[in-house]
């Protein structure tokens, strides 16, 4: 799993329903969601 920074919950999670996308300038990305608060999370690079 990814991990990401939930600004809601102020800590890393593991990322739940994590999918990789391209930004609009052509650099990788990883959206997802965080499985304690349902809150939408975003992280700048590839999937590990």
């Amino acid at each position: 799993m990814v991990q990401g920074y939930c600004v809601k919950c102020k800590a890393k999670q593991e990322m739940k329903d994590a999918k990789a996308i391209k930004m609009k300038n052509g650099r990788d990305a990883v959206t997802g969601v965080c499985p304690k608060c349902g809150t939408k999370m975003f992280r700048i690079g590839k999937m590990e």
